[in-house]
């Protein structure tokens, strides 16, 4: 589950984070518990979903105390219930309650986005569809929100504005017209000798019929197509590019957009509609 995660990323995750909450100290347990103090703790499911951030909440409890033991019951990805026991660690009581809050915040925030993740997934199961995330993220979150995409199953689409090449609406107003845009992003990575694939948005068939004349890119982008026209739409681009489907995607819809034979569906939900899944981490009295 760790694939695709960028370590300096995650490290400075996990110190921003701890630096937002400690800041020059953790005064309540540093006034009423031992420095030598050890204690045990349990990770609580209270909900119903699909887990993320286990893998996370053991590094973050690493970084607090080296020795830390972590005893994991369920793994990242699995289907978990109220009552279920996710893992267990011990390690410096005042390591523990100082990143508490961290592993909850982010193990609640990452189980939610891969819980909505995997009910896109059985939604669109027996289809070839692929589901893509979005941009649509939390500010400086989004390499956490797309690792969680990736546990409930869906796939990452760009990480940003500098890995691939995406011409919408308003390039394409921009631009003066989807040919313009087109031609001078063709000149531009020329130019730059960079290899990106280009995703370019259309909002009709007019346009959509513009893009195949001028060719030259790797997905077409159908925003906001009425299933009839969209299915009309991927029959007319075939097999001559990768067709995509957007706009407004719902756990309702998008069993019905994958049958009409698009290759991709993008879905801002992933990310920007996604719950937290209740948990809690509990002091085990021994």
């Amino acid at each position: 589950m760790m694939e695709g995660v960028d370590p300096q990323l995650l490290e400075d995750f996990i110190l921003d984070g701890l630096h937002e909450d400690v800041q020059d100290g953790d005064h309540t347990s540093l006034a009423c518990i031992p420095e030598d103090r050890t204690s045990k703790a349990r990770l609580l499911v209270k909900d119903t979903g699909v887990l993320a951030g286990v893998d996370l909440a053991q590094m973050i409890f690493k970084h607090l105390d080296p020795e830390a033991q972590f005893e994991m019951m369920i793994e990242d990805g699995s289907d978990v219930k109220f009552g279920d026991e996710a893992f267990y660690v011990t390690c410096k009581s005042r390591a523990l309650l100082m990143g508490e809050r961290l592993v909850l915040n982010a193990m609640q925030r990452m189980s939610g986005i891969a819980t909505m993740s995997s009910r896109f997934m059985m939604e669109v199961e027996g289809t070839d569809v692929t589901i893509l995330d979005t941009r649509k993220t939390t500010p400086l979150l989004r390499f956490i929100e797309k690792w969680a995409v990736r546990i409930g199953g869906c796939t990452n689409y760009r990480d940003g504005l500098y890995d691939w090449i995406m011409i919408k609406d308003n390039h394409i107003d921009a631009a003066g017209s989807i040919t313009d845009a087109i031609t001078r992003v063709h000149k531009y990575l020329r130019e730059t000798q960079k290899g990106l694939n280009i995703t370019v948005e259309v909002r009709n068939l007019v346009e959509l019929h513009e893009v195949l004349d001028i060719g030259g890119v790797t997905r077409i982008m159908l925003d906001n197509f009425e299933l009839p026209i969209l299915a009309e739409a991927v029959q007319t681009i075939g097999d001559k590019f990768e067709s995509e489907a957007s706009g407004g995607i719902n756990l309702h819809t998008v069993r019905k957009i994958a049958n009409t034979g698009v290759g991709f569906i993008s879905v801002g939900a992933l990310t920007h509609s996604a719950g937290s899944l209740d948990l809690s981490l509990k002091v085990v009295k021994e």
